[in-house]
């Protein structure tokens, strides 16, 4: 019997915890690893799909037999998986035909979501609200990686930001303006 052993190269790669989703998507630029990318942001759409769909199927439609729970399942999970793949790949391919990775790459991702929205639903007026809307989350979230904020914090980042800027008034060093003319004349 061959055993496999797992080599680290120093103790601190042995008890570095596992990388995070979020880890894994944001690794490289905007515009490299597509199926890194792709891999990452449809397991996020599996796994709310899933739960979507369960609650559906125990609360809401209640279908009976086997293969009605598995469409069900199909007919939620499959939309969100298809929205996911449609903003990884509009976002990777638009960083790379424009040469630019800024937020309007994000805002092509987010439309082009949208649109898979709206042929979901099967409705023009609901999709091109939600290409609006996603779009616009897009840009959010964009702004907020350019700018090392967080959209969604845990409780990590939240304990480690608080006692970060623990014991100062104002905003951080780190986004202190300098002081201009005006204000060292003050000084």
């Amino acid at each position: 019997t061959l055993l496999i052993q797992p080599t680290f190269r120093s103790l601190e790669d042995a008890i570095k915890p596992p990388k995070s989703f979020n880890d894994r998507f944001y690794e490289y630029p905007d515009g490299k690893d597509a199926a890194g990318k792709m891999m990452v942001a449809n397991a996020y759409a599996l796994i709310g799909g899933l739960v979507i769909s369960t609650y559906d199927v125990v609360m809401i439609s209640k279908p009976v037999g086997f293969g009605n729970i598995l469409a069900k399942y199909m007919y939620n999970t499959g939309p969100l998986m298809g929205m996911a793949s449609a903003f990884t790949m509009g976002t990777y391919a638009a960083t790379n035909l424009r040469g630019k990775d800024d937020t309007i790459n994000y805002a092509i991702g987010g439309a082009l979501a949208g649109g898979v929205y709206g042929a979901w639903r099967k409705s023009p007026v609901s999709g091109s609200c939600a290409a609006i809307v996603l779009a616009f989350a897009g840009v959010v979230k964009k702004l907020s990686l350019q700018e090392d904020g967080v959209l969604f914090p845990n409780q990590r980042t939240m304990h480690t930001r608080a006692s970060s800027s623990a014991g100062t008034i104002g905003p951080s060093s780190k986004t202190q303006k300098r002081a201009g003319p005006r204000e060292r004349s003050r000084q």
